[in-house]
Parts: structure tokens; sequence; C-alpha cells
């Protein structure tokens, strides 16, 4: 797992290149993410550094994680992520990690939940085909037999039905990054990420 850093989605918008060919790109608010511990292998048998992103209010956090940020003097932090690395002497606590990290030109993994879209049925969520719309046929978007009778007499764990759909960790990989701006500390990636505005991201190199 390479080292990555947090981020928050802004919106999607389009710009235009050299030649006046639209490209789709998403603004993503990335970092400044403090380095709140440093895990090595000798104490926690595998190496790794913990990363912070969004300071917030001190009420929002239990004692436990806030006691754990004022041993560094770090601010309350909302979220925390590890990132498993090779070497954790390359990486001490308290430093930031900003968007001065990625170069234009680099291809992003950008992880995030998707949009939750509640209860739908199963042409949508699995992508189904209808039954058919004449001839007296009056089953047009029901689900049909859902399995053998007698034998099993039961539908396997696992059937593909109406459910929750969206709401789900997805990971869009090989984003190219069009265009970086440090004072802000924005991202702008070619092509849409998951969530919507304002949901939290995990972007990694």
């Amino acid at each position: 797992m390479s080292v990555g850093i947090l981020g928050k989605k802004v919106g999607m918008t389009q710009i235009f290149d050299t030649s006046g060919v639209v490209i789709p790109v998403t603004i993503i608010k990335a970092g400044p993410c403090m380095i709140t511990q440093v895990k090595s292998e000798n104490d926690h048998k595998y190496n790794a550094i913990q990363v912070g992103f969004g300071e917030t209010n001190p009420k929002h956090l239990n004692k436990p994680l806030l006691g754990h940020l004022n041993k560094i003097d770090a601010p309350p932090l909302k979220y925390l992520k590890e990132f498993k690395v090779k070497d954790c002497t390359l990486y001490k606590t308290g430093d930031v990690l900003t968007v001065e990290a990625f170069q234009v030109g680099q291809f992003l993994n950008i992880s995030g939940d998707s949009i939750g879209k509640g209860f739908s049925g199963y042409q949508k969520r699995h992508n189904f085909a209808r039954g058919p719309m004449s001839h007296g046929s009056k089953n047009h978007r029901q689900p049909g037999s859902i399995g053998p009778g007698t034998t099993p007499g039961r539908v396997y764990p696992g059937k593909r039905m109406a459910g929750h759909l969206g709401n789900n960790k997805v990971t869009i990989k090989n984003l190219e990054i069009i265009h970086i701006n440090n004072n802000d500390h924005l991202l702008i990636v070619k092509g849409s990420v998951p969530g919507k505005p304002g949901s939290l991201l995990v972007i990694r190199a």
C-alpha cells in the first residue's frame, strides 16, 4: 500500500485543453494531513503511518482520541487513516503531508463511499432485463421465479434481488492529475470520483 493523503470532494466542472477539447474534471481539497503516529516492525509487528485530516471541535471527539492527539500537540482531527509503508524511518510524527507530494500528469487511485440510492428494484440494482411488455404479459418488472420448489425448497443465500443500492466503498484507478493548486490545497483530476460533494476521499499515488 502506497502512502497517500485524505481529502474531500468539492465538486465537478469542465476545463478546456490547449486544443479546445472539453475535459470533465473533479476538484478535490486534499490535505494538509498530519502524521499522528508512526508504527514500526519492532513495536507493532508492521510498518505504517497514521495520518489525520479535518480539524474539528474537540467536543466531537472522545477522551481517548483527544489524549492520543494531545500527546503530539496535534489539533483535534476528525479523520484518522493508516497507510502501510516499507520503511517507517522516512517519516516522523508531526510531519505534514500536502498536495506538493504530487505532480501534474501523475495517476492516482481514489477511494470513497459511493452515493447511497436507498431501496432499489432488481433491474436497476443488478441490470436485469425486463419482462415482455405486450401480449397480455403481466410480468414487466417482477423478479419471476427465484429458485426450485421441492429441491432444495429454499432460496440460496446471495440471490440477487431488490435491496439496498449504493453506499459502498468504491476505488477509481488511474485518474490523471490535470492541475495542482498548492495555495488552496486543491487537486484537479480527470474524470469522476465516488461520493457526493463533501464526502471523504482516500488518495493514493
